[in-house]
């Protein structure tokens, strides 16, 4: 995939991002040919050898062996063990999608589309419905379809979402970063969906933290707001609960929405909230009447450096006339396929929808809305799309995450009454409790202090625990250093008490392979300063030596940068990337070699040079 980043072609840099292993399905030692209860209801035509119906045109792909999709020809009238059966396999794909799992009913494992009669669609259905019960889980037809089977009979074919949120889990979750050039109404379509009013063609459905946001109508900071969804659909906002712990209380998944800032002025505010708090997935927003403007292509550009799979979101088209509109549209899907290879699809009904949903992450399509936040058109439909998005990781990936140390990400701190010091951020690995002792660093000397969690709040509401990939809140607490508390700084982590003995310790000295995107006036060199973005770190680096001669680092040119933090040493790791933005000047990057202060009982890491 060719990525741009600030305007320029990143396809060199795509080795930094490789995508996720491919897993094979191991079930049972069986495989699932036919759906139907016997050999004798088989149909001919149905086996995997039959190579045309992989070029059938009326086809899906052939079914994943690993994820959440299963196909079903038809479920009419199961054996006792046949019934069984299909019940793990079910359990199996929820556990794959984290809770949800889509069911493609008639339709043959090689991925022909051949579809049942209405008795045979009423029977499946009624199976299926058998099977979620047995788990305690949710069915809801997502769309049907009529196949022309010739001679003027019709069959149909139904997509079905099983939901089941997992035993050790309140609900699903999923993040998305909300990106786009100021002024184009992010904080208008957050409004909207989140407090499900519409917008008085003023702005009245802004949502804002400060008073000077307010009084400017844009963002500068981070945000986070909320949406909820119950089983079989219905949105859960503030028009139905009057605060967050209702929305937690009453959704079986929870949208977390991450506004960011437009602005060129807080750009690196926009790059903080999108390496430190991981979404999931990316909401860009654009204007009708503005098209690409401003920030637009770079927001688009670290997304796709990313690798987080993006929507996007076109407002105010009642404000648009259509031409305008109609070029705006073009304009986008230009850019998306031409500079980045992806497929844009304008989403226009339910059916759209439900194509995007299946097609984003292994297709790269890029679904477009068009919205209005005054008339509310198109927001049905954003609002379908976000119900059936599925989780990223798997359930295999989040158990290997969860198999690991703890390492937290502290991204904001609070200092509350009659509770103390309070840190937010995200649980990148390993299982955090209450009462359980941590080790809390980088301090100013690159150490590590024991700290010990006094309390945990997740969405608002009390709870025991941390897993891996969530956002947390943890009521910090030390008796060895009382003081340290007041000092907890933005771009520290929680590591495991075992930390200090192993004398593991922040950098202060870090090498990257950087790529130099853009520079107005042609290189950097030795004594450049810029602000760097490594994960939830965000700090000033004087770039100290750089390997490739005495003419400096050119645009477009990659080479091995030694890079010294201006203010304290951090807690960052191999294989990071690197960002940086400065007066114009962009790069991108990994981190090659750290430079620990101290020197670990276990590492290779050379010292500080």
């Amino acid at each position: 995939m060719a990525f741009t980043f600030g305007g320029t072609d990143l396809g060199a840099l795509a080795g930094f991002f490789g995508g996720p292993d491919r897993k094979r399905k191991a079930f049972d030692g069986q495989t699932d040919g036919n759906d139907s209860d016997s050999l004798s209801e088989m149909d001919p035509e149905d086996g995997l050898g039959d190579i045309s119906c992989y070029e059938s045109p009326s086809s899906l792909p052939p079914e994943p062996e690993w994820g959440n999709v299963e196909y079903k020809l038809k479920l009419m009238n199961p054996t006792r063990y046949r019934f069984e059966h299909l019940v793990t396999q079910m359990k199996w794909r929820l556990r794959e999608g984290q809770g949800e799992a889509i069911y493609e009913i008639g339709v043959q494992d090689c991925g022909r589309i051949k579809g049942l009669t209405a008795q045979e669609m009423r029977g499946s259905l009624e199976t299926l419905q058998r099977m979620a019960d047995k788990l305690g889980a949710t069915v809801s037809v997502l769309r049907e379809r009529s196949v022309d089977a010739g001679e003027g009979n019709y069959r149909k074919t139904a997509e079905i979402l099983v939901r089941k949120i997992p035993d050790d889990q309140v609900l699903i979750e999923l993040r998305v970063a909300v990106l786009g050039n100021a002024d184009v109404g992010k904080s208008t379509v957050l409004g909207v969906l989140t407090q499900g009013e519409l917008d008085n063609g003023r702005g009245g459905a802004r949502l804002f933290r400060h008073l000077h946001e307010i009084q400017s109508g844009r963002t500068s900071s981070i945000s986070h707001e909320i949406m909820g969804f119950s089983d079989k659909g219905s949105v859960v906002n503030y028009l139905h609960c009057r605060t967050a712990e209702e929305i937690v209380a009453s959704a079986s998944k929870l949208i977390t929405f991450i506004d960011l800032a437009g602005h060129r002025k807080y750009m690196r505010t926009t790059i903080c909230g999108l390496t430190g708090y991981s979404p999931h997935y990316a909401m860009l927003v654009v204007g009708a009447n503005t098209g690409l403007a401003g920030t637009t292509k770079e927001h688009l550009g670290l997304a796709l450096a990313l690798e987080v799979p993006i929507m996007v979101v076109v407002t105010k088209v009642d404000r648009t006339t259509p031409s305008v509109l109609s070029q705006t549209l073009e304009s986008l899907e230009s850019v998306l396929k031409s500079t980045a290879n992806l497929l844009p699809i304008r989403i226009s009904d339910e059916d759209d929808v439900i194509t995007a949903r299946a097609n984003q992450e292994h297709e790269n399509c890029v679904p477009i809305f068009c919205v209005s936040n005054v008339t509310g058109a198109g927001l049905d439909l954003l609002t379908k799309f976000l119900y059936v998005l599925p989780p990223r990781v798997s359930n295999k990936e989040r158990e290997l995450l969860e198999q690991e140390a703890v390492h937290f990400q502290v991204d904001e701190m609070w200092d509350i009454p009659d509770v103390g010091s309070v840190v937010g951020g995200l649980l990148k690995t390993g299982v955090v409790t209450e009462h359980m002792e941590l080790a809390l660093g980088p301090t100013e000397n690159g150490s590590f202090v024991p700290v010990r969690i006094e309390s945990i709040h997740r969405n608002r509401t009390v709870c025991r625990s941390v897993r891996a990939s969530q956002s947390a809140s943890l009521a910090l607490s030390s008796r060895s250093n009382p003081d340290l508390l007041s000092r907890i700084r933005k771009g520290m982590v929680l590591l495991p008490l075992t930390a200090i003995a192993e004398n593991i310790s922040g950098s202060l000295y870090f090498q990257a392979s950087i790529t130099l995107i853009r520079h107005p006036e042609g290189a950097i060199t030795q004594g450049f300063c810029t602000t760097v973005h490594i994960g939830n770190v965000c700090q000033r680096a004087k770039v100290v030596g750089i390997f490739l001669g005495n003419q400096g680092l050119r645009t477009n040119e990659k080479t091995a940068v030694l890079f010294r933090f201006c203010r304290a040493p951090e807690y960052i790791q191999r294989g990071a990337q690197v960002f940086f933005f400065s007066a114009g000047i962009e790069g991108i990057g990994e981190v090659t070699h750290l430079f620990p202060l101290l020197s670990p009982s276990s590492s290779s890491d050379e010292e500080a040079p």
